[in-house]
Formats: structure tokens, sequence, C-alpha cells
């Protein structure tokens, strides 16, 4: 809905479009609304950017509907024949009877289907998805969930892609566990911060949390409440530009939200050599990360950073895996398969 929000979507939407421009392709990035608060992803662009609304989602009224769809469809007729590559089921919905024929639709959906489940994402699926000419899911098992449970007869595996690829790996002897994300309740920090104190992770240990958001003070109280406040560090934002240096310098990643489809962070993590434990809540999940554990247990959660901190030869060598494991998703990789799919409708 919008294209220029800090988030997983924005940031795989500018990555794919950044790469297809380099192989040659015309694309177009349209967000239907202004961002509240822009991120840049990309210095450079390739390609074309528009935004259609000048306000954030959830501003508008009727006749401002109304408008926005007059201004798509004339940007819409300056462009084309092609692909339309819709990245959730609010944006297939809103562009349903927009949309010229000259453009084949393609449904992409950044969840999973647990996920999907849970709210109103999967009916929205299942009314809208079969009349596109492909749905796309981030993994193998949730494609295949969809199209036994939604009873879709298009589905395809189109993963997350990775932007660069790091040359150097960490070393895995700094004594510290990463967790990125929004300081928000889905992203469930607070069972982090319970299994990191649980985990028995002696000084110098800490777990740094890269971020912000309307949960850091409630997760600073709930961190002294555990008896670990002195050694839960929150980061803020970081930049882009330097999260290479924050897996270099970390030596395992932890992700314990309560849903994802496949996070960025654990790619680009598993890139860097660094290995992973995470709650097992989708396909996208299982295909990067190094441990799994039943979502919601604290306790498990704890014995796997346990293991990973009392071993410096297992994270070496669950993290020798997850870089194995990593270079399927490397740009060139993903943007091959999206050709391949390209193909595929073409036939």
């Amino acid at each position: 809905m919008d294209a220029d929000t800090l988030g997983g979507v924005q940031q795989v939407t500018h990555t794919l479009a950044q790469g297809l421009a380099q192989r040659g392709h015309e694309v177009h990035v349209v967000g239907l609304h202004r961002a509240a608060t822009p991120f840049r992803y990309v210095d450079r662009p390739l390609y074309h950017h528009h935004v259609i609304a000048g306000k954030p989602v959830g501003s508008r009224g009727r006749l401002a509907r109304r408008r926005a769809d007059r201004r798509l469809k004339e940007l819409l007729a300056t462009i084309g024949p092609g692909y339309a590559v819709m990245t959730s089921p609010s944006v297939v919905t809103r562009l349903a009877g927009l949309l010229p024929a000259r453009f084949r639709p393609i449904g992409q959906y950044h969840g999973s289907y647990d996920h999907a489940r849970d709210c109103w994402h999967l009916g929205s699926i299942r009314r809208h998805y079969p009349q596109l000419d492909q749905a796309v899911f981030l993994s193998g098992d949730d494609a295949w969930l969809f199209a036994e449970h939604a009873l879709l007869p298009n589905t395809w595996t189109l993963p997350n892609p990775l932007a660069v690829w790091p040359e150097e790996m960490s070393a895995l002897t700094a004594p510290r566990v990463l967790g990125v994300g929004r300081l928000e309740g889905v992203k469930r920090f607070d069972r982090l911060i319970s299994a990191f104190a649980r985990s028995g992770a002696p000084p110098p240990w800490e777990l740094h949390l890269i971020g912000d958001g309307s949960e850091d003070g409630r997760l600073r109280a709930h961190a002294a409440g555990e008896g670990v406040g002195d050694r839960v560090v929150f980061r803020g934002l970081v930049p882009a530009a330097r999260m290479p240096g924050e897996y270099l310098g970390a030596s395992i990643l932890a992700l314990t939200s309560e849903h994802e489809g496949l996070p960025i962070v654990l790619l680009e993590s598993a890139a860097h050599g660094v290995p992973s434990v995470a709650f097992d809540v989708s396909g996208g999940v299982r295909s990067a990360a190094s441990l799994l554990v039943p979502p919601g247990d604290v306790a498990a959660f704890a014995a796997g950073l346990a293991g990973l901190i009392d071993s410096p030869e297992e994270r070496r060598r669950l993290g020798a895996d997850a870089r194995a494991r990593a270079e399927g998703f490397r740009l060139d990789h993903v943007l091959d398969r999206w050709e391949s799919m390209f193909a595929h409708i073409e036939r």
C-alpha cells in the first residue's frame, strides 16, 4: 500500500526492482499511499518510482479514494504491457477493476499460511488470488498449504532475495546475541529477553536489540525484571549500511516473532555465517534458520541459545551450514526464478 516505509516487504520490493532493472526490464514501483516516514532503500534507482496518494494509509475519504483511483488509472495507461506484481491481499483487492487487461496480474504474499489463517488474509486470498495469473509465496511449504486449503490452482514459490552477498564471515567469537526488528508486540522481544535471561549466558555475554518502536520502555522494564537489564543493550535504529558490521560482531541471531514470512534478517545473518535460533512459525523461517523451537516455547528457546553460547564448535558448524544454504537466496538466483516465472506465464 506504500512503498517506502521501513519494512521487509518494501525492502524486498526495491531490491527486486533494482535487480530486474539492471537486467534490462522496465520496472515501476508504485506506492498507493505516501509513507508516513519515508525510507530510501536504493541510492541510485534504475527503476521508476511513483506515489499515488499524498497521504498515508488510513487517512483517506471517499473523494480522496476516487481521486487516487483516477491518478492510478492515468499512470497505468502510460505503462505496459507487462506484469503487475501486487505485494499484499490489500493491494490485490484495491486493484480489482482498475488493472488494464494488458497487465498479467501476479499476487505476492509475504506472510505464512498460518498467519493468513489467523486473520482476514486467507479469506481474501481465497476470493481474489485464483483469478490471477500466478499466486506467489515465500516457501514451498506455504505454497503447498495455500494450494491445499485455499484451493489455489496457480501457486508459485519465490523466496526473498539477499541484496548483497558478503565476502566476510563473522568470527563467532564476540559474546553477543543479536535481535533485529521493530520494537513492537508482534516481534515478541519480551520472549527473547526472557530466553536470554534463562539461558544462563554468563557475563560478558550480552543481548543487543536493533530497532525502535512503541515497546521500548516496556522491554527495558522487562529486562530489568528478568535480572538482565545491564546486559540487554537497546541500540535503536542502525542504518542499513552499518548492518554488515553488526552481523560480523555477533555470534548468534535470535528471532522470536509471533509470525514471519521469510525475514531478511535471517538471510543476512546466515550469509555472514551467523547461526540462528528461531520459533518455527513458517516455511520461510524453516528454510533459513539454524535451530528451530516450537512457537512461543521460551524454555526451548533458552535451551537453544544455551547450547550455542556454550559451544564455539557448534556455532562454527551451524554458521557454515547457514552460509551455504543462504547461497540459494543470492539476488541473481532469485532473479533467475522470477524470469522463469515470467516465461511460464507467457507459455
